[in-house]
């Protein structure tokens, strides 16, 4: 990590990218965290700096786009062998140009771990005494951030803007008619295979990937995978070297993920409802450090952070992408 990096967050915070509105790209459906310009066959996707957590849009965090922006490209470009993607090009550290996909209306989660802090955590549904999770069974006297026996898949329905996922079975994905059995069946095992993958990878960089969540599609019939993958905001990772200590000490893993923001949140009494609390500068920072910190350790490299306007800068290099009939 480099030198001085809280102070080069801090002096970022003026600059973020909080939204965008480029309509000479096509046709804008905002997300998110993820503003999308449909146009043609493909779509431009502008990875923002906003932060959503417990289904809310929380705050911008200075360089947070461009840490997950680049962490999907590495991602997909070495799991093309386990599924196609749809990234096109990466004309910016905020943007990139994917093909146009029908997005299926699930969300997949795998959970190694009994973790989390929302209300459809996990840890928080079986710390309420529930022993099936998404059609799962889970052993009675497990205790938080213990491992599962295994991985599990653990879909999602998806929630308008605003609303809340609904956490369900594969089979009731199926009994509701989102997906047919076979898809739901190939979802399943490209989710698990992607898991393993990013599991083993991680655990060179002394982390475990403790859950994720993933997004597909279908593009002429074929199931190809959207949006992002093992990033801080769809990833939750921990230190690998010291969790089986602290976890034997009952205290919490060390987290480099938004999980940080959550429990802050968490702790001042909000979960998704009602007035977002005003987040200290403090938080913001180290926020926007372990975000920074993942994305480093993972991909093995520096990040090259200019603190400035984002959207000039994007702005400038997406039109220069489509002058040059890109």
């Amino acid at each position: 990590m480099q030198a001085g990096i809280r102070d080069t967050i801090a002096q970022q915070i003026g600059h973020t990218l909080a939204r965008t509105d480029f309509d000479w790209l096509g046709r804008k459906y905002e997300g998110k965290v993820r503003d999308n310009y449909s146009a043609g066959d493909r779509r431009f996707i502008i990875v923002t700096d906003r932060l959503s957590a417990f289904d809310r849009v929380i705050a911008p965090i200075p360089f947070k786009g461009q840490v997950l922006n680049e962490m999907a490209a590495f991602w997909f470009e070495r799991t093309g062998s386990i599924v196609k993607n749809h990234m096109l090009a990466m004309p910016d550290p905020n943007a990139m140009v994917v093909r146009e996909c029908q997005p299926l209306p699930i969300e997949v989660v795998v959970r190694a771990y009994l973790t989390g802090v929302t209300s459809t955590s996990i840890w928080t549904q079986y710390q309420q005494g529930a022993r099936v999770f998404c059609g799962h069974k889970l052993a009675d006297g497990m205790v938080k951030n213990q491992p599962l026996p295994e991985p599990i898949v653990t879909p999602s329905t998806k929630a308008e803007k605003g609303g809340h996922d609904e956490s369900v079975s594969a089979e009731e994905i199926v009994r509701r008619g989102l997906l047919s059995p076979e898809l739901m069946e190939q979802v399943s095992e490209v989710s698990l295979a992607l898991f393993r993958f990013g599991s083993e990878l991680l655990a060179k960089h002394n982390l475990i990937l403790v859950d994720t969540k993933y997004e597909f599609g279908l593009c002429n019939g074929e199931l190809v995978l959207i949006d992002e993958i093992h990033t801080p905001d769809s990833s939750r990772f921990w230190i690998r070297d010291t969790y089986e200590e602290r976890f034997a000490r009952g205290e919490e893993p060390e987290k480099i993920d938004k999980e940080y923001l959550r429990e802050w949140l968490a702790s001042q009494g909000f979960r998704g409802d009602g007035e977002i609390p005003e987040i200290p500068t403090e938080v913001i920072v180290e926020t926007a450090y372990r975000y920074l910190s993942a994305a480093e350790r993972i991909m093995g490299r520096e990040l090259d952070l200019q603190v400035g306007d984002v959207a000039s800068r994007l702005e400038a290099n997406l039109r220069r992408f489509l002058s040059e009939g890109r």
